[in-house]
Order: C-alpha cells, then sequence, then structure tokens
C-alpha cells in the first residue's frame, strides 16, 4: 500500500466522483482508477459501489478513509518536522474557527503568521464547535478554536479563556430592566440560539435543563450578527457569552444568578500535531495570554491558559 494510492482513495471518497478526483488531484483519470483496482485487489476487497452518477464507499471503504486520513496527516507532519528542522514551514494548514472569538482575533494572529511563514498556505473554515472538532479528529483540519468538547479521543486540547454566559433580550422586553435573572425564571420565554452542535447552544440547553426549564427554541442561525439582530427585534432571547455584548448596543445584556453557566474557548489540533499547526497554535496563546492581561475584561479570563477549575468545563 503506498502513500499515492491512499491520496487517490482520499479524493474520490470525497469527490464522489472519479473525474473529479483526477482534476482535483491533476492527473489521468485512468492512472487514479488504475491505482483504486490496484488498492482494492491488495486488500481483497470493493471499497466504493459504483454507478454511472457518483461512486459511494462500502463499509469496508468507510473504514479505510478514517485511518487513510490519519496516515496521510502523519505522512504530512513527517514532512513538516524535516522542512521546520531547517527552518521552513511550507504547505497546506487547514485550521478551523468559530465567528466570534473574543479572546483571539484570528485576522490579526494569521497576518502576522503569515508574514513570518511566507511558503505556508493557510486554508480557513468557520462552522460549529462540533463540526469543526471532529473534521480535526478526521485529519481534515489541523487546528480549531471552539467550544471544550465532550469527546476528548483522537485530539489534543488547550484552553485559552473562560467567561460567563449572560441573557440576551430585547431593550423593550420586560427583563431589560433587571440587574440579574434567574435560569428557572425563563421557562416561558421563546429563544433564538445556534444549531445543536454548536456549543454554546449545548451550554444553554444542559443549563436550562438543571435549571428545570422546558425551553421552546423559536429560531436557530449560523453567526452571532443574525442572532443579536433577532434578539434587538424582540423576536427572542438567547443564552450567549458576555463578550457578545461588545457587538450592539441594540440588545440588553443581562447578568444570571448562580449558578452562572461558563463558555470555554479551546484549541484542538492533532495529535501528533503537525510543524505548523504546533507554531500556529504558539502564536494563537501568545496572542491570548497578552489579551488576558492586558484588554478589558481582564478579570473574567483569569484562567486563560491553565484550564478552567469547574468540573463541568472538563
Amino acid at each position: 500500500m503506498e502513500l499515492r494510492q491512499l491520496r487517490y482513495f482520499v479524493a474520490v471518497a470525497e469527490e464522489s466522483h472519479f473525474t473529479r478526483a483526477a482534476d482535483r488531484l491533476h492527473v489521468a483519470q485512468s492512472g487514479l482508477s488504475a491505482s483504486i483496482r490496484s488498492l482494492e485487489r491488495e486488500l481483497g476487497t470493493s471499497l466504493f459501489r459504483r454507478n454511472t452518477r457518483q461512486v459511494r464507499l462500502t463499509p469496508a471503504g468507510r473504514a479505510l478513509l478514517v485511518e487513510a486520513r490519519r496516515v496521510l496527516a502523519a505522512s504530512d507532519a513527517a514532512k513538516d518536522a524535516v522542512a521546520a528542522v531547517q527552518g521552513l514551514l511550507r504547505g497546506t494548514l487547514a485550521i478551523g474557527s468559530l465567528q466570534c472569538l473574543h479572546t483571539v482575533h484570528l485576522p490579526t494572529v494569521l497576518a502576522e503568521f503569515v508574514m513570518a511563514y511566507p511558503g505556508l498556505d493557510i486554508r480557513l473554515r468557520h462552522g460549529g464547535s462540533g463540526e469543526l472538532t471532529e473534521l480535526v479528529r478526521e485529519g481534515r483540519l489541523d487546528l480549531a478554536l471552539v467550544s471544550r468538547p465532550t469527546r476528548t479521543d483522537g485530539i489534543a486540547i488547550s484552553p485559552l479563556a473562560t467567561e460567563p454566559l449572560v441573557l440576551a433580550c430585547a431593550p423593550s422586553h420586560p427583563f431589560a430592566t433587571h440587574p440579574e435573572i434567574a435560569l428557572d425564571g425563563l421557562q416561558d420565554e421563546r429563544f433564538v440560539d445556534f444549531p445543536l452542535d454548536w456549543g454554546t447552544r449545548k451550554q444553554a440547553d444542559e443549563a436550562l435543563t438543571a435549571a428545570g426549564v422546558e425551553r421552546r427554541v423559536a429560531m436557530e442561525v449560523t453567526d452571532v450578527h443574525s442572532l443579536l439582530d433577532l434578539v434587538a427585534n424582540d423576536l427572542g432571547v438567547a443564552l450567549v457569552p458576555r463578550s457578545f455584548s461588545l457587538k450592539t448596543d441594540r440588545v440588553r445584556f443581562i447578568g444570571l444568578t448562580e449558578p452562572v453557566p461558563r463558555w470555554e474557548t479551546v484549541t484542538v489540533s492533532g495529535d501528533p500535531g503537525s510543524a505548523a499547526a504546533t507554531a500556529l497554535l504558539k502564536e494563537i496563546h501568545r496572542y491570548a495570554v497578552g489579551q488576558a492581561l492586558s484588554g478589558p475584561g481582564a478579570a473574567d479570563r483569569q484562567d486563560l491558559g491553565r484550564g478552567s477549575s469547574d468540573p463541568r468545563h472538563r
């Protein structure tokens, strides 16, 4: 089994089409097809179900895909390690991030990183914490900045910061004049929130369930600004990290009474990670520590770099 065969196999699996995979790899389709057939003969099983329109993975193919991605990621990491010893970082670094990170201004970090390593091609993907963490686990992303995941197998986790959740509501909402609100007082409220696999959604669900609240999520959005716009127009309330209060003056942000759920952001990366991923992680944490020590709300980020002492975030 050769690395070239595994690269061809992964490309076909991801494209679900031999022609598109060949175009992506800049190789002849006949050569790619022959390589896949050779791999199937070596393994003694079919990896794809083929028809005139697309190809689909067999159970054996699905099992191989996970391991093939790991092998290829390890191969790339080995090449990066040699390049790093020579003082060169090159190739492609694929990263993922939540849309809004108060602790780290990712464009600033990436701009400085690209200047330091101009031979490196950076690819960035936004998404929810669950999706991005799974892509890191599969080897399709080198690292991601997400909410702390519950599953820790196959990835390395390093804490960035924690901050409390608060209630966001419209200025006309009855809660807008309250200094604090208890979670069990939200029983009859209509909520705006993110999709189920987003970190803050999971935390809000868990906190409200623990408080005995059966909530109704009337609207789901995939970006912070849309969520705040909906809240500002009194279409629902939301539980959000307190740093969201820096993004708008059209929404009221009300503190929660104890126990206050806290949102923790972390970096997740491959284990072991590539030299490029390791270098970027160092820059991300250096920037985050600087923000925690000098930026507004530094006291709220006292757990930065150490991890939360709250067992709910472990």
